[in-house]
């Protein structure tokens, strides 16, 4: 009798660590989106803000999952002083297109919280603005059209994101 209670702790505990050790450890096959040109919660170099050139760096997006029809990509800056500040909107990028250069539209591209269509760079009024870049695989080609804005792109992505990932850069004025 005292064996089996050492062989059920020792699988009891086994299996412990097992399902501790899933839920501690990110899947490493979920959705991931880098750039070359800047490292997650590092600084976003002048070149890609209203400072500089004002074109989007380059972005790489990885694992992409089986079902996926197309992304959205939204960047936007939750630091603003009057709420969060939409710099670029785009969907129906290919999945294909896992490698978004710099400086260029890879799907349809929305209205920013300027008015225009297209990418706004980092331009914060004063202090270090935190820039997210969030990628999401859908499970549809989306129909909207290009003059859409954050709001209406989340409202047709409901329900239809399969997985999305998050990249931080920052950015202060000099």
């Amino acid at each position: 009798m005292k064996s089996f209670c050492i062989c059920l702790f020792l699988v009891s505990s086994l299996f412990v660590f097992l399902i501790l050790g899933c839920i501690n450890h990110p899947d490493s096959a979920a959705i991931q989106i880098t750039s070359s040109s800047f490292i997650n919660n590092e600084y976003i170099p002048t070149k890609f803000t209203c400072d500089g050139s004002n074109v989007n760096p380059s972005l790489t997006i990885k694992n992409i999952p089986d079902g996926t029809k197309t992304l959205a990509l939204i960047m936007d800056d939750p630091d603003a002083p009057h709420g969060t500040f939409v710099h670029w909107v785009v969907w129906n990028i290919a999945p294909e297109d896992s490698l978004i250069k710099e400086n260029s539209l890879p799907g349809i591209s929305g209205i920013n919280s300027t008015g225009n269509n297209g990418y706004m760079g980092p331009c914060p009024p004063s202090g270090i603005h935190h820039y997210h870049f969030k990628v999401f695989a859908i499970d549809k080609e989306l129909t909207i059209k290009n003059n859409a804005d954050k709001k209406i792109l989340e409202e047709t992505m409901k329900n239809h994101v399969i997985s999305s990932a998050e990249l931080i850069g920052l950015y202060q004025r000099k």
